[in-house]
């Protein structure tokens, strides 16, 4: 009886031995963070300003690293004898009801047209040719007053209409992955990532008179929702 009731005695002070030692990490633990934030008030930065950020470390991180399936479909829509330069993006709607239908436009040596890459709603890539390559995508173009897009920018299909549906956030994403290593290795600026539309206008602006029919490419909005997630998921580059 004596061993037993001498164990439970034991066993009482080792746990309230424990329970001090918690106490007292977590005393520690929020001096150090109050101290920490009041360094932070009095750098300069508002009550406000601490409480947002205090609020935004407590938030589970958005996921931004995204892995999207991604094809070879190779198109015969280039010019074998020009290297792309790769300084500029170039972003366009395909303007047709499924993404088989728009490779195999892509793909049409009657229509002769092509891309670098298209990029369906759920986000998969299919890569038509690499970013070196010049394709047929843009047409008459001018972008920064340089001609001849083709030889300078890559063109990204995003299977749809923007006139009738928005970019799906997956295809924005997937595109962002897409771009991000080009982007790095080329230091292609923020600016010249336009639509087809923007490029078109510009070369219409340049020849008034040239046979060059208007045609919405992505639309503003979309173009201006995909600048601001690309922004944010790129931040300094």
């Amino acid at each position: 009886m004596k061993f037993r009731k001498y164990l439970l005695e034991l066993l009482l002070l080792l746990l309230i031995a424990g329970a001090a030692v918690v106490l007292v990490d977590a005393f520690l633990s929020d001096k150090d963070e109050q101290a920490a934030l009041n360094g932070y008030v009095e750098s300069g930065h508002s009550a406000d300003s601490v409480a947002a950020r205090h609020a935004s470390a407590s938030e589970p991180a958005r996921e931004v690293s995204r892995h999207y399936a991604e094809h070879q479909h190779p198109t015969p829509n280039f010019d074998p004898e020009k290297r792309n330069t790769v300084e500029g993006v170039i972003l366009h709607h395909t303007a047709e009801p499924t993404v088989e239908r728009s490779l195999e436009v892509l793909t049409s040596k009657k229509k002769g047209v092509g891309t670098h890459v298209v990029i369906d709603t759920d986000g998969t890539r299919y890569v038509m040719c690499a970013p070196e390559v010049v394709t047929f995508h843009a047409g008459k173009s001018v972008l920064n007053g340089r001609e001849s897009c083709n030889e300078f920018t890559i063109g990204i299909e995003f299977q749809g209409n923007t006139l009738e549906a928005p970019l799906t956030d997956e295809q924005i994403y997937s595109a962002i992955e897409y771009l991000r290593p080009l982007i790095v290795q080329y230091h292609i600026p923020t600016a010249n990532i336009v639509t087809h539309e923007m490029v078109r206008k510009a070369y219409k602006e340049k020849y008034p008179d040239a046979r060059c029919y208007d045609k919405v490419d992505i639309t503003p909005a979309e173009y201006e929702h995909f600048m601001r997630l690309f922004i944010e998921e790129m931040g300094d580059f």
